[in-house]
């Protein structure tokens, strides 16, 4: 048996701007992973993506999250929960004033097939796939292999995620200037 504080774990890096506690990895699981996300207000933890071989349920434990979707946000409240079959997009922000703390439960615990619903400008697939390139971040095409620059065309910065736009279609967001490219 393994038993851990998460207010004691160091904060780690997340896709996203919210501090990330990795459980799984203190408690020493293999098979789960769990993560507790502390959100300040504005911020997220991560943009709109899906794992084609990951299952995810949060939990609300203080707060209220909105949940993006392809099909429209939800919004979650403290003691609430949702769960994301593989391939279902999803993203979760803090659009409330005050903190949000959500636990992230997903199953594999590692995940190798993380999509953007954003479409390959080459050859239209309906999604393409984050990597990091010796030239810098990426999103590249599992269809044609066709490599796009994940970097902000407005101010070069490499804080982008994908959220729905003004129409309800996946658009790219730059979280250092705001910008918005369609894909």
């Amino acid at each position: 048996m393994n038993r851990v504080a998460m207010d004691e774990l160091e904060s780690g890096p997340t896709a996203g701007t919210a501090a990330v506690h990795r459980v799984s990895e203190a408690l020493g699981c293999e098979h789960v992973a769990i993560n507790h996300y502390a959100v300040a207000p504005g911020e997220r933890i991560s943009g709109l993506h899906a794992h084609g071989d990951q299952e995810e349920c949060f939990v609300v434990l203080e707060g209220t999250a909105t949940i993006e979707t392809l099909d429209g946000d939800v919004e979650l409240g403290s003691g609430e929960a949702i769960r994301f079959a593989p391939g279902e997009y999803q993203s979760v922000t803090n659009d409330d004033t005050r903190e949000l703390a959500v636990l992230a439960i997903g199953a594999p615990p590692e995940s190798d097939d993380v999509r953007i619903p954003l479409a390959c400008p080459d050859c239209g697939h309906d999604f393409r796939e984050p990597a990091m390139l010796d030239s810098g971040p990426a999103l590249v095409c599992p269809d044609c292999g066709s490599e796009t620059p994940a970097t902000c065309p407005a101010c070069g910065g490499e804080d982008l995620h994908a959220a729905l736009g003004h129409h309800g279609d996946p658009v790219s967001v730059c979280a250092d200037c705001g910008t918005t490219t369609e894909p």
